[in-house]
């Protein structure tokens, strides 16, 4: 079992590559974990957003497998507490199949990605960049493990 996040467009603040790189090898004691990046779309001042999200729709689907768990980060998704997430997480996992969690690009998901998904999570009610939410997902990942584990990352 694997866990993906798969993203649109790249990290490029290394304040950020930091975090993730932090959180990337602890989370390697614990789960099989990769990054995907997809790059972001050039050309696209001529574009709506609408044509944007279809365009980064299909480039989305397209690294998607047929079995894989596809779980959304969407301000429209479940917002829980942490421990709340990791049982959830923990549900996912006995599946038994991979887990990929999608970062959208600006604008959001097409219709199709919507419409592919398992389920969808809110990492909050703020909104985030889509570089800065990668970071806070790998902690929230790697916080979920170690709540799945009894250690003590994690304090109520």
């Amino acid at each position: 079992m694997k866990i993906t996040l798969l993203t649109v467009g790249k990290t490029d603040k290394g304040w950020i590559s930091d975090g993730i790189k932090i959180y990337r090898s602890r989370l390697s004691h614990y789960v099989n974990f990769e990054m995907k990046e997809i790059p972001e779309l050039k050309n696209v001042s001529g574009l709506s957003k609408d044509q944007i999200k279809q365009k980064e729709g299909t480039l989305i689907l397209k690294a998607l497998r047929p079995d894989d768990v596809v779980v959304l980060l969407d301000e429209r998704g479940l917002e829980c507490p942490s421990v709340e997430w990791s049982r959830n997480l923990e549900k996912l996992m006995n599946r038994g199949k991979d887990i990929v969690y999608v970062v959208g690009g600006a604008y959001g998901f097409s219709d199709e990605v919507y419409a592919r998904k398992d389920s969808m999570v809110s990492m909050s009610r703020m909104t985030f960049s889509h570089q800065m939410i990668r970071a806070i997902f790998i902690e929230q990942l790697y916080r979920a493990f170690t709540i799945m584990n009894g250690e003590p990352y994690h304090h109520e």
